[in-house]
């Protein structure tokens, strides 16, 4: 299993050869100090980061490679593990290796991925449930839609935020794979990891004003950031840094986020607000979305201009990480990886549905 390093980092052991020098030996490639290969520096932002290999002083014939702890800046990391591509075997395996293989998923070339595990924290019981591979290999074309989805939930609602984010994320690595021809890879994963717990999230803005500037403000920030109230809703306007935080008071503490075609027959635009004041262990626990009828005041109005004045990319603004692992069947090519990328293009396609529906 992985271990983790007093410094932060995790440590995952080599495997017998060929395949963990062969790991190791791709780790170093790319993580090359001298490595001037666009295709592979372009690469490294969808890796873990490589701090070379590790012994422990009781062991040092054990070795391990030293890698990022991707979950370690979540408080409550959700976890998913996806194999990805049309084949989880290379092109050296035995027959028996092979047979092995198609047998454990059979559906692994039409659906293109192979969900592996996944560790999703529940609000509402404030509690982790886990799936194991064996959840994955039960899914078929007809249930994976759904079988995914499961990841994306929080207990109260489909987290929509975080499942745009991971398409982006997942886009981002199938161009990168669509203009490289010089590696294939096979029986490797995409780690996916969002943050399950109620923290605030921060969105980011583009000299975007959100309130109008409507009478004296209550007060005054440092920095010059002006704090501005209007019913239960506070918009803390930023000067230094274009950073823009929507707040909501105790009287509208009870959602997260807030959805079209979710809570009520008057749909609204989802919202991921920044909570200030809450009482986190039973705030969240009442409820996740509010229906129109139950905003006050012109708060609504207030919501609104929030989210459509936000430029597109930042809509869903989740704190995603999607990542690549698993390198132990990683070869040299000339050609692109039309395994990968078909794995690629269905996980984005059964992902889009999701968030459609």
């Amino acid at each position: 299993g992985i271990l983790q390093h007093p410094d932060g980092t995790v440590l995952k052991q080599l495997q017998p050869p060929p395949r963990g020098p062969r790991e190791q030996e791709f780790y170093n490639k790319v993580y090359d100090p001298d490595c001037c290969d666009s295709i592979l520096l372009e690469l490294r932002k969808y890796l873990p980061k490589y701090f070379g290999v590790w012994s422990p002083p009781t062991a040092p014939n054990d070795t391990y490679l030293k890698l990022e702890d991707v979950t370690r800046k979540f408080n409550k990391p959700c976890i998913m593990d996806v194999k990805i591509g049309q084949k989880s075997y290379d092109p050296y395996a035995s027959v028996e290796k092979i047979q092995q293989q198609v047998s454990k998923y059979p559906l692994m070339e039409e659906i293109g991925f192979l969900v592996l595990g996944m560790r999703v924290y529940h609000v509402s019981s404030d509690s982790y449930e886990t799936q194991n591979q064996h959840y994955g290999r039960n899914l078929t074309k007809e249930t994976v839609k759904d079988g995914i989805s499961k990841f994306f939930h929080s207990g109260y609602c489909l987290r929509k935020d975080v499942v745009a984010a991971s398409i982006q994320k997942v886009e981002k690595i199938l161009e990168w794979f669509e203009g490289q021809t010089q590696l294939n890879f096979y029986a490797s994963s995409l780690l996916f990891v969002y943050e399950g717990s109620c923290q605030a999230t921060t969105v980011r803005l583009n000299d975007v004003t959100l309130v109008e500037k409507r009478g004296v403000p209550s007060g005054v920030l440092s920095g010059g950031d002006v704090l501005e109230c209007n019913n239960n809703i506070h918009v803390i306007n930023s000067t230094e840094n274009g950073k823009i935080e929507a707040s909501v008071s105790k009287g509208l503490s009870k959602f997260y986020a807030l959805h079209k075609k979710s809570c009520s027959k008057r749909h609204h635009s989802q919202l991921s607000l920044k909570v200030e004041n809450l009482e986190q262990d039973n705030v969240w626990k009442s409820g996740t979305c509010i229906a129109q009828e139950h905003l006050n005041g012109n708060v609504l109005p207030q919501l609104e201009k929030v989210f459509y004045h936000m430029p597109a990319e930042t809509k869903e603004s989740a704190n995603v990480e999607v990542r690549m692992i698993d390198f132990a069947h990683v070869f040299p090519s000339d050609a692109k990886d039309e395994g990968y990328i078909y794995g690629l293009k269905n996980l984005i396609t059964v992902l889009q549905n999701i968030l459609d529906n």
